[in-house]
């Protein structure tokens, strides 16, 4: 079965295909100026926005490094498929990290900080924030020596927290926690590969898996919450990036794949309770690269990035429907590109109803984005100062939670209650807050009604506007 796409459509329900047996087994931003109406990262909400409201977190003092608490080492190094990539130039200097991980419940996340000095001779370590609580604070897990930027961490429900390391060719994992005035390590092993990359945390809270990637084979490894250390649990064909829960339990990933001998990329079902079973998950049309950016397990929408519609659009569907992708207006910046984080759970089987949090980046920087399938508005806000972009969660009740850290506050989380939408008007196609900080999702004329049309009976380049 395929997925069919449609061209400015922004209401009703939309689809990609179900998962069928198959045998055998991110855009950059776009340049140009942003808009000057749009807010900026590094500065407070425009006038006449919708105020983000931050909370003030418990101040916690910072503990010395000190000598690490070990326990005994897990297994020796497993070894990765042949399929190996080119190792990095060990001479060029890693990016420093940015951004932070968060739990599926956003309970709990984690990030690479490093303490005051001048750069390139900044000392890197993991530090865990608690976000659950009446206010937020961090905990910071240095060890007897600082972590390498281009280490990773990954937080778990329980509180601990999961770093990779990268030594020589090979990726050691452990498990952080505070302990008394210093922190504990808990070796869990090692995985011969020179390059792997930890998936976002499993919805259960109690996994973590990572990803090897090669040119013509990847693999999956479980690299936290197993009985042996890291364990492979599924090989696939081709070249594998992104990494997309489609459930509440942990078993299905989604993953974007290209097959051995080359072609589009497509997004795939691996099922890690069928020993790594791979399905077909999105096919808009045969030659376009349709990737799985976000997908929600309560209502089934599904985020999309395609080529379909001739160039990369952002559009979305619902898991198992048979109506077509949509691409809305509204979604199409000119001179930034949005890219979805986060969406409101517990809206069981209303898709069109979620509020989805954006990241919007654009040459004066980043700042969010509030756009839900039924509405017809993308709706901006000027970004807390120092917001770890991309990162957020929703609550139930339709309030985002953004984390941030900056010079007066070392860790602290925004709040911003998801705007109504306000059906336009059909006579100017003006909606009735048009002043109250928000942008129009598309033309200022009247909306245009689409008729759903499969791909193959209708060629996109008619119906798709020029820029």
């Amino acid at each position: 079965m395929t997925a069919c796409a449609i061209e400015g459509g922004s209401a009703g329900p939309a689809a990609t295909a179900e998962p069928e047996p198959e045998r055998g087994t991110e855009p950059d931003p776009e340049p140009g100026p942003g808009p000057e109406s749009r807010p900026v990262a590094e500065s407070g909400p425009r006038p006449g926005a919708e105020p983000v409201a931050a909370t003030r977190p418990a101040p916690e003092p910072r503990p010395a490094p000190s000598a690490p608490v070990r326990t005994e080492p897990g297994p020796g190094p497993a070894t990765a498929p042949e399929e190996r990539p080119a190792p990095r130039d060990r001479t060029a200097a890693p990016p420093p990290p940015v951004g932070i991980t968060l739990t599926a419940d956003g309970a709990y996340a984690a990030r690479l900080t490093a303490a005051p000095g001048p750069p390139g001779e900044r000392s890197w370590y993991p530090e865990r924030w608690t976000l659950d609580g009446p206010e937020p604070y961090a905990v910071p897990l240095p060890l007897d020596q600082p972590e390498e930027p281009d280490s990773e961490v990954a937080p778990l429900a329980d509180g601990r927290v999961l770093i990779r390391r990268r030594v020589a060719d090979r990726q050691m994992f452990s498990l952080l926690y505070p302990t008394g005035p210093g922190t504990g390590e808990l070796l869990l092993g090692a995985v011969e590969h020179p390059e792997m990359t930890l998936l976002p945390p499993s919805p259960d809270g109690r996994c973590v898996y990572a990803l090897a990637a090669g040119e013509r084979g990847s693999s999956l490894w479980l690299v936290a919450g197993g009985t042996r250390g890291p364990e492979e649990v599924a090989r696939v064909a081709g070249h594998c990036s992104g990494g997309t829960w489609l459930d509440r339990e942990g078993r299905m990933l989604a993953l974007d794949r290209r097959d051995p001998g080359g072609g589009p990329v497509k997004a795939v079902a691996v099922d890690l309770g069928r020993w790594g079973e791979v399905t077909p998950l999105l096919q808009i049309a045969p030659e376009s690269d349709d990737r799985l950016l976000l997908a929600d397990a309560d209502s089934g929408l599904l985020l999309i990035r395609s080529d379909a519609p001739g160039h990369e659009r952002l559009g979305w569907g619902v898991l198992g429907s048979c109506l077509p992708v949509r691409f809305p207006e509204c979604l199409r910046l000119p001179d930034a590109v949005a890219t979805p984080f986060a969406v409101q759970p517990g809206q069981m089987l209303m898709p069109e109803s979620c509020a989805v949090a954006l990241r919007i980046d654009g040459t004066q920087g980043s700042w969010v984005g509030v756009w839900r399938p039924t509405g017809r508005r993308l709706h901006q806000f000027a970004a807390p100062l120092g917001w770890l972009p991309g990162a957020g969660c929703w609550s139930r009740e339709g309030v985002l939670r953004l984390p941030y850290a900056n010079a007066a506050t070392s860790c602290g989380v925004a709040m911003l209650e998801a705007p109504e939408d306000v059906e336009p008007s059909c006579v100017t196609g003006r909606t009735e807050d048009g002043e109250g900080g928000t942008e129009p999702s598309a033309a200022l004329s009247a909306p245009v009604v689409c008729k759903p049309v499969p791909l193959g009976q209708a060629p996109l380049h008619g119906a798709v506007r020029p820029d």
